[in-house]
């Protein structure tokens, strides 16, 4: 059984929120594809239904992105000839905010090798054009961003026999035309750049837990498990990149987080900053 999964995440600052849910999601048959409204009589399925609601950070969420007050839609196509689900969308809309500049960064994120800290790729070139758009794709996922809206395609054929639904990416390339840059590459100075911007994030990311304490959103246990992961993230490109050992640092951090000692994990946090601004533009190597 073959399965696509179309995520697509709608970022618009605060003023500028569609209006309808037709403004995200394409509420009718793509080609051969029918718009999935559910299977009577199957209790896992719950009623039939175009789309559902609810509230996350969509795909980058396994980026760590900060999260701030996204609201995701999806909807379900079926392949053709079949009742069962085949295509997943969901679109995610962004309430505004500075975390919006991270979201070609995070989206690329979901197309690296975790085990070499972002320094390759999972397959040779997770870049492609179609309809004249350079999108990122590998292994059945396709992704892109239009302005704050990031478009996911997964796809899934068990018997590798069924052809590519190029038309349903046509569909959502025309609902939201790629913005990645046509002159994109990723190239040894691309690679080096997103890892200096990741290391930039894992401490804008601390800042942002922490102001989230000072206005009373979260609490100070949650924030510095946030904080903390970030800082061990960051340490791990400082050692790898930088030559600079985190084992000492990174035993600190967790004594500290056990004793929810939120003043030594600042006063860590404003040691790494004053060494970033220090060395970041220090040439590193792959």
């Amino acid at each position: 059984m073959r399965r696509i999964i179309i995520t697509i995440i709608c970022f618009f600052p605060i003023l500028c929120f569609a209006q309808s849910i037709s403004d995200y999601l394409i509420l009718q048959d793509i080609g051969p594809y029918k718009l999935f409204t559910g299977i009577t009589g199957r209790a896992f399925s719950g009623p039939p239904k175009q789309y559902s609601q609810t509230s996350t950070g969509g795909i980058v969420d396994a980026a760590d992105h900060f999260s701030e007050n996204d609201i995701s839609y999806d909807a379900s196509y079926t392949e053709p000839n079949s009742k069962w689900p085949f295509v997943k969308v969901e679109v995610t809309q962004h309430s505004g905010g500075d975390s919006n500049k991270w979201l070609q960064h995070e989206v690329e994120r979901g197309f690296k090798d975790i085990d070499t800290l972002d320094a390759t790729y999972v397959s040779p070139n997770p870049l492609r054009v179609i309809n004249n758009q350079k999108i990122f794709y590998t292994w059945g996922y396709y992704r892109w961003i239009s302005n704050y809206v990031v478009v996911s395609i997964q796809f899934t054929d068990l018997t590798g026999t069924k052809p590519e639904p190029l038309e349903v990416v046509q569909a959502y390339l025309q609902k939201f035309p790629s913005t990645i840059p046509t002159s994109l590459t990723l190239d040894n100075a691309h690679k080096i750049q997103w890892i200096k911007d990741e290391m930039d994030r894992r401490l804008w990311l601390c800042d942002k837990w922490f102001v989230q304490v000072t206005l009373g959103k979260t609490d100070q246990k949650t924030a510095l498990q946030q904080v903390v992961g970030s800082m061990q993230v960051f340490l791990n490109y400082r050692e790898k990149y930088y030559g600079i050992k985190a084992a000492d640092d990174k035993n600190l951090l967790t004594g500290y987080l056990s004793a929810n000692d939120g003043t030594n994990i600042k006063a860590k946090l404003t040691e790494y900053k004053n060494w970033w601004a220090v060395n970041k533009e220090k040439a590193i190597s792959l």
